[in-house]
């Protein structure tokens, strides 16, 4: 089952206040001190027998995923999935992983992430915009980097690489122009099912016309959702979901 996606406006917030994934390489902007949040690993299935308490529940795209990778999967949902984004790397991992996504399922990107990490310089943006056609070549002839060996896809995140430099230099951070479009405000939707949410967005329609105007590739208007749910700029968990209410509650503080 794949993930979801949609909109429609609440809390304020400070992007820079609030806790986010931020990579320890030397990205494009320095970010506040993030606070460091207890997070639980939990498995799928049924409830526990005995005293033990009931396992909380998920959104069904991840509380019903049995692949081999199941663990990795519920762990992406539980700890990463729409909590909000600020650092620039972080963001333009996420654009490489949803754009890779198009045509294949989440799962299949997830299992290769440690593959695109390696690939992609650790998601250094500087070094990727640098790569060379003999890189892009290696990406594509060797075997010892697992990522989808589609042309398009990998010369997409080298062209990516450099217009984020660019959106950088004339907003500050490729964060500050994502965020500009919510105002800095994340968008908490109240979808009650898996069938409520959409595919994409007047939101999403409009920041990916303005991506593609500005060079980028693969942002599709369903590929910049499935990036806004992914980095927080929307909260698509599920009401019943257990992490929703968290989410809220650590950019609203």
């Amino acid at each position: 089952m794949e993930r979801p996606r949609r909109t429609s406006a609440k809390p304020r917030f400070n992007p820079t206040n609030i806790p986010d994934r931020q990579s320890t390489k030397n990205g494009l902007v320095e970010q506040a001190p993030t606070r460091k949040r207890r997070r639980e690993s939990i498995p799928a299935g049924a409830s526990p027998k005995g005293g033990n308490p009931p396992l909380k529940k998920r959104c069904n795209w991840a509380g019903v995923y049995t692949g081999a990778d199941s663990a990795e999967y519920i762990k992406y949902h539980d700890e990463e999935w729409g909590r909000p984004v600020t650092d620039d790397q972080v963001f333009f991992e996420f654009l490489t992983l949803e754009g890779a996504q198009a045509g294949l399922s989440w799962a299949t990107i997830l299992k290769k992430r440690s593959e695109y990490t390696k690939a992609f310089a650790q998601w250094d943006v500087h070094s990727v915009a640098n790569f060379t056609s003999k890189q892009v070549e290696d990406l594509l002839k060797d075997d010892s980097y697992g990522i989808v060996k589609n042309r398009a896809k990998v010369a997409s995140v080298i062209k990516n690489a450099k217009h984020i430099l660019e959106v950088a230099e004339e907003f500050g951070s490729f964060s500050k122009y994502l965020w500009s479009f919510v105002d800095g405000k994340p968008i908490i939707n109240q979808f009650e099912s898996l069938s409520d949410v959409p595919a994409e967005t007047t939101l999403s329609i409009s920041v990916s016309k303005d991506m593609k105007r500005r060079g980028f590739k693969f942002v599709g208007p369903k590929i910049i959702y499935s990036l806004h749910q992914a980095c927080g700029i929307v909260n698509d968990h599920l009401i019943d979901c257990f992490c929703y209410k968290p989410i809220i509650a650590s950019f609203s503080q």
